[in-house]
């Protein structure tokens, strides 16, 4: 048996795990109890890492035009195309789109290469899209791109603030921290600022249900009650900062009825939140996607930091702005400047001595000297011709970028575009020359940086899959075949990230936040013993935990921070042809584009189809019904998913998340209907203000399957599959009857030809029902229905699994409910334990009256936790109900 301590590949919190491979090669995962992140917790997405990391899809070996290559020819391919390009037509034209997915190793090889060796700064990464606008506010208020604080401040503060930030789904074991906080401290108060009520309200003491965009004038609001107490401190802005006045000043020319106008907020909320911050030292504003993703997100991040400036309140136990990062390694790629328009160890591409001091270290022949193109202008530029070669790794951009269909027109139509990914089959490397094979997780060996500053190793504990290889390799190799072999004459990640740790101290002497000298000089034996740490580490100091700017000190060359005069954004984008808000996102149990959570049946039960929450009224104004399909309409693209009413949803708004593509769903790629409005100073695309229309979707049938064999349902008008135990689900809606629903099901499910159904038709209602039995093994079940299918769904996938040797069992399925004694668990709300709601609502029935005792009973709620405020909802609506 072996046990690899390693680091969780999702989100920014960068949890610990232990993964441990037994003597018949199975691996299991288990939170690390050591780890200064997670202390063992994990959440559904990390429990589940285990059932995500078979070869099935996976890309082995390299692909020119489609065809298997050998590495060497592929490489020279590459070497040569980009080299090519750049001697007709300048570095500029070509580009590296990466990924906060890549180990710090491979991003400082991919920076390396263009901006010192290329000589262009197109390299730009999803991260674009996730927390560009906390770059840019953090370098306008600080100086540097840092975050002030630790995890440990939500646990000693006395108000926390979640603003623009789900943190139940997609930051879970933070919000399990600050949860068991606040139930051991009932004193410390949480506040939600969100258009939603998502299940992060849970925990909540204070709902803001704000206009989406809001936040600025909500912070300029703040400060300018603040201005107006004794909460200012006077001599850490006299001493430390400038710009105060500017600052007040915009803030004080918003009047109050402006203020909720813009807001949407009561008088009775904005006061009481004003006076919660006022009369609370120890506070903490957490931010995330609802605050970066937005036109306005840098001057959102600026007026959320001015209010902590102005009151003192930054880089102490408790206290200070908090940057909640939505990727793995986002942080590490912002360390070794992967953003167009940064330069690595935290120098700036604008500084003429800081490209010097690059250079010089890198002995580079070359150094970009300006910014290059940032995410959406890059694809811009691919569409237009300027960019003639593009390599993209590990990131989807065709379902993660804005105006998708256009960046899918523009990749499709690219001279040359090199994709570096671990499957065979995305939605971006269907249009690739050349396909590169990666390394998934439990292959890599590298770091990450998790939103604290804190740098974790990712182990290795797989083999090698046959040729796939490392992004760093990969990199290098090219950088070798352009001419460059000695600087990137690299050995292993050790002697990668030896070099970023000795840039990071180069010339620094403590004039940049970045500096983890410490570890300049590690040998391959330390890299791997490498404990977690948090930077900086200078050499010479031991590992410690640190927060920064207490003393005031700040990286502007005057040492002091930035007051940030705010500009209110225009917030209302609908008309009448558009006239509903959509906000995209994030779920629970899903990651970005599915390539690695779609692969799992556990995660895929809690919600299996593309949906749109929408509120009750709005959904009778537009003659919507529940479970019924909806059309989303944006002047840029369309979508098909499901409606689900619920008050959680602002009136005039809709949300829907972003996770699926062509590969899961018909038409559900929602960042198609995304226009590529960006932010001015960060260009972090407007994901969460999208003017829309929203239709029901006529359906002449509707259906659900279940299959042994992956669905692929031709002649669909709709259709989304998702992996289940033994199989496939699989929903779906039709525009037309077909006339042979058993041959449909033949194709559709792969079926042999001397399988016989079984099943009825009830001309009356036009239900229909099929099954195919190989023996008593199920291969596959269809219902069909005129409006949404009435199935007991999870029991329904649990047939996949059963033998079915009593024909009562085979009528049964064909029914499409359990008969007695066969209980169906219902939707799934507990993935991490798959504990179902008719199992939950069982253990109230029975005297169950609060999430702990649900928990004892059933084990819902019990691991990651990020369903308990969906349990509570579920026994208030028992309880109700029993009352009534």
């Amino acid at each position: 048996m072996l046990e690899v301590k390693t680091t969780c590949p999702y989100c920014g919190v960068g949890c610990g795990v232990i993964a441990t491979t037994d003597d018949a090669g199975t691996v299991s995962v288990q939170g690390d109890p050591d780890h200064p992140a997670n202390l063992g917790r994990l959440c559904s997405k990390g429990s589940a890492l285990a059932e995500t990391i078979d070869m099935d899809g996976r890309l082995l070996h390299p692909e020119i035009s489609g065809e298997r290559a050998d590495w060497s020819a592929a490489l020279d391919l590459v070497a040569s195309k980009f080299s090519d390009a750049i001697r007709e037509h300048g570095p500029d034209s070509v580009a590296f789109y990466v990924s906060g997915q890549l180990l710090t190793e491979d991003y400082y090889v991919a920076n390396k290469l263009m901006k010192g060796f290329i000589g262009s700064a197109n390299i730009d990464t999803n991260s674009r899209l996730c927390m560009s606008s906390s770059v840019a506010g953090h370098r306008r208020a600080f100086g540097s791109d840092t975050v002030p604080g630790i995890y440990e401040d939500l646990e000693l503060a006395d108000l926390v603030i979640l603003t623009g930030s789900n943190l139940a789904w997609c930051h879970p074991v933070l919000y399990q921290r600050l949860a068991a906080a606040k139930a051991v401290r009932p004193g410390l108060k949480v506040v939600v600022i969100d258009p939603r009520r998502t299940m992060t309200s849970d925990i909540a003491d204070l709902h803001l249900a704000i206009r989406p965009d809001g936040d600025v004038a909500l912070f300029m609001g703040l400060l300018a009650h603040l201005a107006k107490t004794p909460a200012i401190d006077e001599n850490f802005v006299a001493e430390h900062t400038t710009g105060f006045g500017e600052a007040f000043a915009a803030a004080a020319s918003l009047s109050f009825e402006e203020l909720m106008d813009r807001t949407g907020l009561p008088a009775m909320h904005l006061r009481r939140f004003f006076q919660m911050f006022e009369a609370t030292e120890r506070v903490v504003t957490c931010y995330s996607q609802g605050v970066n993703q937005s036109s306005s997100g840098t001057d959102k991040v600026n007026a959320i930091i001015n209010c902590h400036l102005a009151t003192g309140r930054i880089g102490r136990p408790g206290m200070g702005p908090f940057s909640l990062t939505g990727q793995p390694n986002a942080m590490g790629g912002r360390e070794v400047g992967g953003l167009a328009n940064m330069l690595a160890a935290h120098m700036a591409i604008e500084n003429p001595d800081h490209r010097d001091r690059v250079q010089r270290f890198w002995q580079s022949p070359t150094i970009a000297e300006k910014p290059g193109l940032k995410a959406v202008d890059m694809f811009r530029a691919v569409a237009d011709g300027r960019i003639k070669a593009l390599w993209i790794m590990a990131t989807n951009p065709v379902v993660s970028m804005p105006d998708a269909d256009v960046v899918e027109a523009a990749i499709k139509a690219c001279p040359f575009v090199v994709v570096s990914d671990v499957l065979k089959t995305t939605d971006t490397a269907r249009h690739a020359d050349v396909l590169l094979p990666s390394l998934g997780w439990g292959e890599k060996d590298g770091t990450v940086t998790n939103s604290e500053r804190r740098i974790s190793r990712q182990r290795r504990f797989l083999d090698l899959p046959e040729e796939a290889r490392p992004d760093w390799w990969q990199m290098a190799e090219v950088g070798r075949r352009m001419g460059y072999a000695a600087a990137f004459d690299y050995r292993s990640s050790a002697d990668i990230f030896a070099e970023h740790a000795a840039l990071s101290a180069f010339e620094n002497e403590g004039s940049r936040d970045f500096d983890i000298g410490a570890h300049a000089m590690i040998e391959e034996d330390a890299y791997d013993r490498l404990p977690p740490f948090q930077w900086p580490q200078p050499l010479g100091s031991p590992p410690t935990v640190s927060r920064f700017f207490a003393d005031g000190r700040f990286y502007h060359p005057d040492g002091k921070a930035r007051f940030i005069a705010a500009d209110l954004p225009e917030t209302d984008r609908t008309s009448a042809d558009y006239p509903l808000t959509l906000n995209t996102g994030r779920i629970r149990d899903q990651w970005h584009t599915m390539t690695r959570t779609g692969r799992s049946a556990r995660l895929s039960a809690h919600i299996a189809e593309p949906f749109a929450e929408i509120h009750p009224q709005d959904a009778a104004e537009l003659g919507i019904r529940s479970a019924s399909l909806v059309e989303i309409n944006s002047p840029h693209g369309s979508a098909v998913v499901r409606a689900l009413i619920t008050e959680r949803q602002m009136r005039g708004n809709i949300f829907a998340p972003m996770h699926w593509n062509d590969q899961f769903a018909a038409k559900a790629r929602i960042d198609a209907l995304v226009p590529g409005v960006t932010d001015p100073l960060s260009g972090q695309p407007a994901s969460k203000n999208v003017a829309v229309a929203v239709k029901p979707f006529t359906a002449a049938y509707y259906g659900f399957a279940v299959s042994t064999t992956r669905p692929n349902p031709a002649n669909a008008s709709y259709w989304a599959r998702a992996k289940a135990d033994g199989g496939w689900r699989v929903e779906l809606a039709f525009d037309q009857v077909i006339e042979d629903w058993t041959s449909w099901s033949r194709t559709a499910f792969a079926l042999p030809s001397h399988i016989e159904p079984l099943g009825y038709s009830d001309q009356q209602t036009g239900d229909i029902r099929i099954a195919f039995f190989d023996g008593d093994r199920l291969l596959a079940a269809l219902f069909l229905a005129r409006s949404p299918v009435a199935v007991a769904r999870n029991w329904a996938v649990a047939q996949l699994t059963e033998r079915h040797a009593d024909l009562r069992t085979r009528f049964a399925l064909v029914a499409g409910r359990p008969g007695a004694g066969r209980p169906d668990p219902g939707a799934t709300v507990c993935s991490c334990n798959s504990i179902g709601v008719n199992q939950i609502i069982a253990a109230i029935r029975g005297g169950c009256s609060t999430v702990e005792a649900v928990g004892k009973q059933t084990s819902a709620g019990t691991n990651c936790g990020s369903c308990r405020g969906e349990i509570r909802g579920i026994i208030d609506g028992c309880l109700a109900a029993a009352a009534e």
